[in-house]
């Protein structure tokens, strides 16, 4: 076997110093003098980032603002007697009563289904444009 199939021969753990030693930190050479670097401007001031736009924030705001009051007008437009059951006595007008407030959940109900659809869908809209968007 030649040397070159040897093994090599244990090193020490110790620095190595393979440039030789190491000048002292108040030896160091000052930073190169010139233009500085792109992005700076001249005066000391760095340029203002621009404003980003919150669009997205504020109309998925509105969107939600726009459902509250949907639910909100809605449960409140099944209170009192309604103008079906007007004339009813008894039983009657109880049982009248209680069909309009189960119409009145059921409604209710789906616009808050609706609700929280529409927010799974401007979540995945938002999801999507964020990663389409963003900088490699």
């Amino acid at each position: 076997m030649g040397k070159r199939d040897r093994a090599q021969e244990p090193q020490s753990w110790g620095p190595r110093n393979s440039q030789g030693p190491t000048p002292p930190p108040d030896a160091w050479p000052p930073p190169p003098q010139g233009p500085p670097p792109s992005g700076y401007q001249q005066g000391g001031t760095t340029p203002k980032p621009k404003k980003r736009r919150r669009i997205f924030l504020w109309l998925f705001l509105a969107v939600q603002i726009l459902f509250l009051i949907w639910v909100i007008t809605g449960a409140t437009s099944g209170s009192g007697t309604p103008e079906g059951c007007r004339g009813l006595t008894g039983d009657d007008l109880e049982l009248c009563e209680d069909a309009s407030d189960v119409g009145t959940t059921i409604g209710v109900g789906l616009v808050i289904g609706l609700w929280a659809a529409v927010d799974i869908i401007l979540g995945f809209t938002y999801l999507i444009y964020r990663l389409a968007s963003r900088r490699a």
